[in-house]
């Protein structure tokens, strides 16, 4: 596992801010992780005062969707809000993104195909924006459990990260999010100007969390019963990991045997897809819905998902460093993998 994160240390040593740099502000194109839109919110009502404390419960406005006669509330977990809105016959829609788009006519023709939400062509709305026409996974579930888990040792392009590092500029912005979640982050220099620059933002929230050492995160967790959170930025251990999957599945005793049957077959399937061979899989989830009797999991999510450059392969477990495009996909579902084998294991030996 210290291998994932070699990239980090050595990217490290090239961040360090001083007062002659200008100051930039945010924009259009920054980071898209999930978690920077992050407030404050009380899904249902608490006696206790504490709840409003935790940072990271899901910013939420679920939509009635129908599908065979049943009425749910549909819920988006990660990415930014109104991206999605009910669909019929089984569909949900999603604004549409080109490269997005273009994963899924491929994913369509590959043996991932088992394993994507089926795409099913595009949509224009009244405002003329436009929409993919997907799958709704949480369809054929009644009253679903959902877990979000990024995948993969980074989740920025090797590109981004080269244009943030061209000219690094001062970010208030960044500043004060790194301040929410740990006020000992920042160095001195940093607290004196108020400001780091985009490349050190990037990298110190893969590090808080799981996705540098142990190849994913959790995004967020929504159970039945009403609990939603999205407060895993500094869920980093294995043992922490574990305890919030318990968590998830804690009154479900068939989902983990079967989301380990089901991981195992996208491992497989992974292994021999042309598809993934080709591509730099950066942002991507793996979905995990469970109900009381059926459990399964979908690659989701492919706005960032892109082909490899000429000349260059990768394995998808190796180390990765600034330049090479490896994404640690492989690692993170390895994992993930090892995590719920323990789990079913444990539940076996009791």
């Amino acid at each position: 596992m210290a291998d994932s994160v070699a990239g980090y240390a050595d990217y490290g040593r090239h961040m360090s801010v001083h007062s002659s740099m200008e100051y930039g502000e945010a924009s259009s194109d920054d980071l898209s992780s999930e978690w920077e839109a992050d407030v404050e919110v009380e899904e249902t009502p608490r006696k206790s005062s504490q709840w409003r404390k935790v940072k990271g419960v899901v910013q939420w406005t679920p939509f009635v969707q129908t599908y065979k006669k049943q009425k749910y509330l549909w819920v988006q977990l990660a990415g930014h809000q109104g991206n999605f809105k009910a669909g019929k016959d089984g569909t949900i829609q999603k604004r549409l993104c080109g490269r997005e788009l273009e994963c899924l006519k491929l994913l369509m023709t590959d043996c991932l195909r088992p394993y994507v939400p089926e795409y099913r062509g595009e949509t224009v709305a009244e405002d003329g924006q436009h929409f993919l026409q997907l799958q709704d996974l949480l369809g054929e579930f009644v009253e679903p459990c959902v877990m979000d888990c990024k995948i993969g040792v980074r989740t920025y392009l090797e590109d981004e990260l080269a244009k943030a590092k061209e000219n690094p500029k001062l970010r208030k912005d960044m500043y004060e999010k790194m301040m929410a979640i740990d006020k000992g982050a920042p160095t001195e220099e940093e607290h004196r100007l108020k400001a780091v620059t985009k490349p050190r933002y990037m990298v110190w929230r893969e590090t808080i969390s799981s996705t540098a050492n142990l190849g994913f995160r959790i995004e967020g967790i929504r159970k039945s019963q009403g609990f939603s959170s999205k407060d895993f930025k500094t869920t980093r251990s294995k043992d922490q990991i574990k305890d919030a999957i318990v968590m998830f599945t804690d009154g479900y005793p068939k989902a983990v045997p079967q989301y380990l049957e089901r991981l195992k077959e996208i491992q497989s399937a992974l292994e021999n897809s042309s598809f993934f061979k080709a591509h730099e899989f950066i942002g991507s989830s793996l979905l995990f819905v469970h109900d009381a009797n059926h459990a399964s999991v979908w690659l989701i999510d492919f706005a960032k998902t892109t082909p490899l450059p000429a000349g260059v392969s990768i394995d998808h477990r190796s180390a990765w460093q600034p330049g090479n495009h490896e994404d640690g996909y492989l690692i993170g579902a390895g994992n993930l993998a090892d995590i719920l084998s323990e789990m079913a294991a444990a539940r076996i030996a009791t």
